[in-house]
């Protein structure tokens, strides 16, 4: 079968939705359904090429599946002949998407719901989550997004399904074919697991020793513009501007549909939060699609400005508010 599209015609878009139970998969697949996915969940893998069929001719613009080791006939093997067969019918497009969650996270959700694990419906949680992680280990390594849910708010996993999925993520040309997700992170607490670009802005001063800054955070003018008046700042975001100048357009030509560039310091608060702001306008001003997350401000419980918000493509940025946060960063 073909894989080229028709002239003039956007492609036909599938998602595979999978991942760890608990994760946040029904949740995806509800997004989807919002922004004009028909869904399907847990649908029989045997045989596959009825089930390719039944897409191939159904009447429905786009499609998300719903597939976990509930499934009939579930393996990562059938989910992955699925994808590639799918991948072969001409005029659509097929993005794998796993449901991630940290094992604490996972563990707490299903104390709080007093559910079973699927894979371990007479034992325990933990033995049923260690047994479907390494079950769709496959899966979770060859996905084309991985959403980690572990501290995303419904209405941010929401925004980037959109952002991801929704009306103005279907058109194929030029900077809105991709989708990119900045985020501001503190190395102690780990790096993104979604990453593919980290960046280490450590090396610039830091505001935490200035007293009259600590509380704030690099959604402050006057937190930014000090981070801003490092000897070395300008130099460092030339070069950082210039590399995703560079390699963007080329993710574009890849057929690459998401990028996530993360910005770690020290405490996620001041120095990667300026520069994901500077970045963010940048991008915009210059036609990309960006989704801005800080992720360290979101734990703390923030306001939306803080958290994870799509920037339209050409708008400028507001300016930033000000913020006092008890936390300080170490």
């Amino acid at each position: 079968m073909s894989t080229a599209p028709e002239p003039g015609r956007e492609p036909r878009r599938v998602a595979l939705v999978t991942g760890l139970a608990g994760a946040g998969r029904a949740s995806i697949l509800h997004a989807l359904e919002d922004v004009g996915y028909e869904a399907t969940d847990n649908p029989s893998l045997d045989p596959v090429d009825r089930l390719v069929d039944s897409i191939a001719s159904s009447g429905a613009r786009h499609v998300a599946l719903g597939v976990d080791a509930r499934s009939r006939s579930f393996t990562p093997d059938r989910v992955l002949e699925l994808r590639d067969r799918l991948r072969g019918v001409a005029d659509m497009q097929v993005d794998l998407v796993f449901a991630w969650a940290e094992e604490a996270v996972l563990l707490r959700r299903y104390t709080e719901t007093r559910r079973r694990h699927p894979l371990s419906p007479k034992g325990r949680v933990i033995d049923g989550i260690t047994a479907e992680v390494q079950l769709t280990e496959p899966l979770h390594e060859l996905a084309d997004w991985v959403i980690d849910t572990s501290d995303l708010p419904l209405a941010q996993l929401r925004q980037q399904i959109d952002a991801h999925f929704g009306p103005a993520a279907g058109d194929a040309n030029g900077r809105q074919a991709l989708s990119i997700s900045l985020i501001s992170f503190a190395f102690p607490a780990g790096l993104p697991r979604e990453a593919e670009l980290v960046f280490d802005a450590r090396f610039l001063r830091n505001p935490f020793y200035d007293i009259a800054l600590r509380q704030g955070t690099g959604l402050d003018p006057a937190v930014a513009a000090y981070v801003a008046a490092d000897p070395d700042y300008a130099a460092f975001v030339a070069r950082l501007t210039a590399l995703l100048d560079l390699v963007l357009p080329r993710f574009v030509q890849e057929g690459k549909k998401y990028a996530t560039v993360a910005i770690g310091c020290t405490g996620g608060r001041h120095r990667s939060v300026t520069l994901v702001e500077h970045l963010a306008s940048h991008l915009t001003q210059t036609g990309w699609r960006v989704t801005a997350t800080h992720r360290e401000l979101a734990r703390e419980g923030s306001t939306p400005r803080q958290g994870s918000r799509t920037i339209p493509p050409d708008a400028p940025l507001a300016a930033p508010e000000s913020h006092a946060l008890s936390k300080p960063e170490r």
